[in-house]
C-alpha cells in the first residue's frame, strides 16, 4: 500500500540545497504587511528528490489511463492522443516563445494560430473563430456572454435560454452564470427535442437555445433544421455545444444546421489532453452577424504579416490572459493536418461504427431505451440488472476488476440507471470483442452470484468505497 508523502517524512530532509544568496538579510516587515506573514511552522514533508521522484511514479501508476486500457466514458470522448502532436508541442521555438515578445518575432506562432482558427471555421460551418476561451465550459460560457451582448446592442430584454433535459450540466450553468433563466424542453419518445413542446415555450423573452447535436444520447437530431426555423422566426440563436463534434466532423457542420455559435471541445475531438484542471482549450466560432462580439484577440493578416485584432467593436473583451492556451492549439493543429480533409471525416465514421458495434451486441443483454441507430455513443440502461439486485454503480465498479474505465453512470438523467457508452473510432475490434465479453460476463455474474459484484471492485489499488464516509473523511473511507 502507498504511504502518504507526509508518512515518508524524516526531520532534516530536503530534495534541494539551495546556495547562499550573498545580499544583507532583509527584515520582512519592512516591505510586508506584518497581517500577510504566516508565523506558524509549515506542515511540511521533508523528504528528498529521489523520494519524489518515486513517491509520484508509484501514484501516477495507480491511475487507469488510455494507454492501460479501455476508456469508454461517453460524451467525454476519451481517444488516444497521438505522441507525435505532444512531440511537435514541445519544439524550443514554440515552447520558448514568450507572450510579450512583439509579433515581427512571432509570425510562426501567429500564422499558426490563423490557420487553426481557418480550420476551426471551416469544420463546423462557421465565419469567425477565436482561440481565447482556456476550456470548452468557457467557450460556452463566452458564447452566452456574446448572446447576452448581442440582444443588448439590438434593445432587446430578452432573458431565458432554453435546455433540452437531456443536456450537458455545464449548458445551463454557462446561461444562468451570464444571467440568463433556463427554460426545459423535453424530448420526445426518439430522444429527441420534442418539436410541438419546444414550440409551446417560444416567446419574445427567449434569446437562445443550446443544443448538443447528436444529443448525449448518441441521437442525431433529425428535426434540427426545423428547430433552427422556429428559433430563428422568433428572432432567437441556435448555440451549439461541441462535445459531440467528433460524431459529425467532415461531414455536416453545425453551421449548415442553422447554429450560429458554437464552441469546440479540442480535448474530446482534436487530440489535446483532458484539462482536469490544468489548461485546456475552448475556441468559439460565430456566424458573420456575430463576428464583432467575439472575444478579442482574434488573429487576423493584412496581406504581408500576421496580428493581433482588438478591433471588434462589440466584443466581449478578454476572457483569458494573453491569447489561449498555445500549446494545447498548437496540438490541435498539429492533429488536423495529420489527419487532412478525409481523415478527419474517417474519425467521425470509424467513431459512429465502434459506438454501433457495442450497441447492438449488449442491447440484448442490457436494456437499450431508445433502440435507434446511434452515432458515436449510446445510452444503456441498468434497470433489469438493478431489479436482480445490482445497480450500475455496482457494475461500474465491477467493470474496474477487468481494467475497464467504468463509462459514465446515471446520465443523462432521462435514463434510469444510465450507462453511457463512447469507444471512440482509436479502438480496435479486438478491444471493442473484449469489452462485450466482460459486460455479457458481468451481466451473467449478476444472475449467477450478485455477491460478487456487490463487493467490486476487488483488484484496484483501493477497494470499495463507502461513498458516505469517503465524502467526509476521505483519508480513511476505503477498505484494504
Amino acid at each position: 500500500m502507498t504511504k502518504l508523502i507526509f508518512e515518508k517524512s524524516k526531520q532534516g530532509r530536503r530534495g534541494c540545497l539551495l546556495p547562499e544568496v550573498g545580499v544583507s538579510e532583509i527584515d520582512p516587515d519592512s516591505i510586508i504587511d506584518s497581517s500577510l506573514i504566516n508565523e506558524e511552522e509549515l506542515m511540511l514533508p521533508e523528504v528528498s528528490e529521489l523520494d519524489i521522484a518515486r513517491h509520484y511514479t508509484e501514484l501516477g501508476n495507480k491511475n487507469h489511463c488510455i494507454e492501460k486500457g479501455f476508456y469508454p466514458l461517453g460524451s467525454c470522448t476519451m481517444k488516444y492522443n497521438p505522441k507525435v502532436n505532444e512531440s511537435l508541442s514541445t519544439l524550443l521555438r514554440f515552447k520558448g516563445l514568450h507572450p510579450y515578445l512583439p509579433i515581427s518575432f512571432t509570425q510562426g506562432a501567429l500564422e499558426l494560430m490563423y490557420e487553426l482558427q481557418n480550420f476551426l471555421a471551416d469544420i463546423t460551418g462557421m465565419d469567425k473563430v477565436s482561440l481565447q476561451p482556456a476550456a470548452g465550459s468557457h467557450g460556452e460560457f463566452a458564447g452566452m456572454l456574446i448572446v447576452k451582448e448581442y440582444f443588448k446592442n439590438k434593445g432587446e430584454n430578452r432573458t431565458k435560454v432554453i435546455v433540452p433535459d437531456s443536456a450537458h450540466g455545464t449548458n445551463p450553468a454557462s446561461a444562468k452564470m451570464c444571467g440568463f433563466e433556463i427554460i426545459e424542453v423535453k424530448s420526445n419518445e426518439k430522444g429527441q427535442v420534442d418539436i410541438e413542446k419546444l414550440k409551446e415555450l417560444i416567446n419574445e423573452d427567449i434569446a437562445a437555445i443550446m443544443l448538443t447535436n447528436p444529443n448525449t444520447l448518441g441521437i442525431f437530431e433529425e428535426n434540427i433544421t426545423e428547430i433552427s426555423k422556429i428559433m430563428h422566426d422568433n428572432g432567437s440563436l441556435l448555440y451549439y455545444d461541441g462535445a459531440n463534434l467528433n460524431a459529425i466532423m467532415g461531414i455536416a457542420r453545425p453551421g449548415d444546421m442553422g447554429f450560429d455559435i458554437v464552441h469546440i471541445n479540442t480535448h474530446k475531438t482534436l487530440s489535446t489532453p483532458h484539462g482536469g484542471g490544468g489548461p485546456g482549450a475552448g475556441p468559439i466560432g460565430v456566424k458573420k452577424k456575430l463576428e464583432d462580439y467575439l472575444p478579442v484577440p482574434t488573429v487576423d493578416f493584412n496581406g504581408e504579416n500576421f496580428y493581433l485584432k482588438y478591433e471588434h467593436p462589440k466584443t466581449i473583451g478578454k476572457v483569458r490572459s494573453f491569447y489561449g492556451n498555445f500549446g494545447v492549439l498548437l496540438r490541435a493543429y498539429a492533429y488536423i493536418l495529420s489527419m487532412g480533409k478525409e481523415g478527419v471525416r474517417q474519425v467521425s465514421m470509424d467513431a459512429v461504427l465502434n459506438a454501433n458495434y457495442l450497441k447492438e451486441k449488449l442491447k440484448g443483454t442490457y436494456l437499450l431505451p431508445y433502440d435507434y441507430s446511434c452515432m458515436h455513443e449510446f445510452v444503456l440502461s441498468g434497470d433489469k440488472q438493478k431489479e436482480q439486485g445490482v445497480n450500475t454503480l455496482c457494475i461500474a465498479k465491477r467493470m474496474m476488476d477487468y481494467n475497464v474505465h467504468p463509462p459514465t453512470v446515471y446520465f443523462p438523467l432521462i435514463v434510469h440507471e444510465a450507462l453511457m457508452i463512447e469507444p471512440t473510432e482509436t479502438e480496435s475490434k479486438e478491444v471493442l470483442d473484449e469489452f462485450i465479453e466482460i459486460m455479457l460476463k458481468i451481466a451473467k455474474e449478476i444472475e449467477e452470484k450478485p455477491e460478487e459484484v456487490l463487493k467490486a471492485p476487488t483488484k484496484t489499488p483501493v477497494g470499495k468505497i463507502d461513498e458516505v464516509l469517503a465524502a467526509k473523511k476521505p483519508n480513511t473511507a476505503y477498505k484494504k
